[in-house]
């Protein structure tokens, strides 16, 4: 199978679902090719976004963890968002300049006690509005990005997609 996103937590149900429709066609990729296809650009038009990095990137529950994983995909999508959302290069100079507080978990506020404690327990953004001063120009973005409402829109719609694949009819053949 090829090479697996790793900052999704959601992607693992579709490597699964990839799997299961392989193990049930005994791994005759002519079979099956077509539903893989299928799969694969849902989960790139719809999930594998930018933003997405950039939200995994932002959340200290995934970056401080041990699973975190911070490859060329992650990173090219949050210097993908930070162009966007920077757009002049003095703003952008700033944010890349936080960054690296942010990575070394430095600054007065962002490394306290407090501030550690309540990683876990507090919304995502709502700890960088109260944590994150030291780092103005990210929190703000930051803020932007974790306050977001998340949708199953693109969910649901793969779902319907996936029960029109397996229908009653469809088991039958062979």
């Amino acid at each position: 199978m090829e090479r697996a996103c790793q900052w999704v937590s959601f992607m693992r149900p579709w490597i699964r679902a990839k799997e299961a429709i392989s193990h049930y066609y005994g791994r005759n990729t002519r079979k099956y090719e077509i539903l893989w296809r299928i799969i694969d650009r849902r989960w790139t038009n719809q999930l594998q976004q930018p933003i997405h990095a950039l939200a995994y990137f932002l959340n200290l529950k995934f970056y401080l963890s041990d699973s975190f994983r911070d490859d060329e995909e992650v990173m090219a999508g949050v210097f993908a968002c930070i162009d966007k959302m920077a757009p002049n290069r003095e703003l952008r100079d700033k944010v890349l300049d936080e960054l690296e507080i942010y990575k070394g978990a430095e600054g007065r506020l962002f490394s306290s006690q407090q501030a550690i404690d309540r990683r876990e327990k507090q919304q995502s953004d709502l700890w960088w509005e109260n944590y994150g001063a030291d780092m103005p120009n990210s929190q703000k973005k930051a803020i932007r990005v974790l306050s977001q409402p998340c949708s199953a829109s693109g969910c649901e719609r793969s779902w319907s997609l996936f029960e029109n694949i397996h229908t009653k009819k469809r088991n039958r053949l062979t």
